[in-house]
């Protein structure tokens, strides 16, 4: 039985493509070309930051992220970044008692304005508040610390096979991969993701029938 629900964020609860645009606008190129650039990166399996490596060869993310922080140009999050089955589905969670908790990739900035949004969720942290980010082994063992349940059960939801899926499964948690954005579509069919995912869901709503079993 399902105890407590860790979700990742982005393409999760948040929609990228802000933050992309905002790349592409400090960058100097047109919003569709950092689009079909983040495309390629996904079908070849590498990180996203490729595709600011590949705009500006030898780029410092971290330094180019405080320019822009500096410029006031920074780092934006807000409800319209939200997909729309974000709160129904994790007041619906709470609501039969499951333990909510998001966890993912993100900056402290980032958690700071996600907790700002009074999300229906029991605990907002991001990799850069407990100083590991996904894939790695202990950024799980911190998740299974929050989910304050056995990895059997506790779920993972995501998008990305390789940061949220096959570590989630390797540390013994359950999860769920999540058909949304670009690493999710693309990747829903691969058998290895099929394989290392206990369910595959369209949208956030499906968790509520999914603990029901």
């Amino acid at each position: 039985m399902i105890e407590t629900i860790v979700l990742d964020v982005g393409e999760t609860l948040t929609r990228d493509d802000r933050y992309w645009a905002t790349w592409a606008d400090w960058l100097g190129i047109p919003h569709h070309t950092i689009s079909a650039l983040v495309g390629a990166a996904v079908v070849q399996g590498h990180d996203n930051s490729q595709a600011l490596q590949l705009v500006r060869p030898g780029i410092d993310i971290d330094a180019e992220y405080a320019a822009r922080e500096a410029a006031g140009r920074g780092e934006q999050l807000g409800e319209r970044d939200l997909y729309p089955d974000v709160r129904p589905a994790l007041a619906g969670l709470q609501e039969i008692g499951i333990r909510v908790v998001v966890a993912g990739n993100q900056t402290a900035k980032a958690g700071t304005m996600l907790r700002g949004l009074d999300l229906p969720a029991d605990l907002v942290v991001t990799s850069a508040e407990w100083g590991v980010a996904k894939p790695d082994p202990a950024f799980f063992a911190r998740a299974l610390e929050a989910s304050q349940a056995m990895p059997s059960e506790t779920l993972y939801v995501g998008d990305h096979p390789a940061n949220d899926i096959f570590p989630a499964a390797a540390a013994g948690l359950r999860t769920a991969h999540l058909r949304r954005g670009p690493w999710g579509y693309w990747w829903a069919d691969d058998p290895a993701v099929q394989a290392a995912a206990d369910w595959s869901i369209d949208s956030l709503t499906d968790l509520l029938d999914l603990v029901s079993y």
